[in-house]
């Protein structure tokens, strides 16, 4: 497994320079990186008046990893997830940090106070070649198994107009990798959309479950 942990910081070496898709602080949308980064904050280090992205630029520089995509997490990294799944040949490999203090459900918005900073966090490195049309459905089948293990880990969401179970946090952040290609589809009646979807859901529902045992045990 190709992931390094160094606390604060948590990498996936990708293997090769690929494309990669992500809404992520410092690098976002279609770029081209070798790694993936995790950042572990606490609220000490993120206050209210401070400029994240800037921050995390400063700490991306001083490590020499300007050329990563680089998620924030409050969850402590050495509680990542990983979950690989080969179907036809396609390898998706899944690495993640799920923390749910900052649970929401689609279509609502819970009051929290500042601090609540738990986020899921997911990477997917696929084998297989695919468009930039291809990632971005990539990216909806990671998204769609992310929500089905939150759901199916059943946490409730409390406060305010907010009900039901949830189905995410309010700072979810997705990147998928893969090689340069020239299929457009990933969906879910593909080899390529298979596997993404039982690596994401295996390692998402694992790492919500990690973190309703440990909030428990905190408690």
């Amino acid at each position: 497994m190709s992931v390094e942990l160094t606390r604060p910081w948590l990498s996936f070496d990708l293997g090769q320079e690929m494309q990669v898709l992500s809404w992520a602080l410092n690098r976002p949308g279609f770029v081209t990186a070798r790694r993936i980064l995790w950042r572990e904050v606490r609220n000490a280090d993120l206050t209210e008046t401070l400029d994240a992205r800037a921050w995390l630029l400063e700490e991306l520089a001083g490590l020499g990893a300007q050329d990563a995509v680089a998620f924030l997490t409050s969850r402590d990294v050495r509680r990542f997830q990983h979950a690989e799944a080969v179907v036809e040949g396609v390898c998706a490999t899944c690495v993640a940090t799920v923390g749910l203090s900052n649970a929401e459900r689609v279509g609502m918005r819970v009051v929290r106070p500042q601090g609540a900073w738990g986020t899921i966090n997911i990477a997917v490195r696929l084998s297989h070649g695919l468009s930039q049309a291809g990632l971005i459905e990539a990216l909806t089948i990671i998204a769609e198994a992310r929500t089905t293990a939150i759901l199916d880990a059943a946490l409730p969401l409390e406060g305010g107009a907010a009900t039901g179970m949830a189905t995410g946090t309010g700072t979810d952040c997705i990147a998928i990798a893969a090689p340069q290609g020239s299929d457009d589809y990933a969906g879910l009646h593909t080899a390529a959309g298979e596997a993404i979807g039982a690596a994401v859901y295996r390692a998402t529902l694992q790492g919500a479950q990690d973190w309703l045992v440990d909030r428990q045990y905190f408690s």
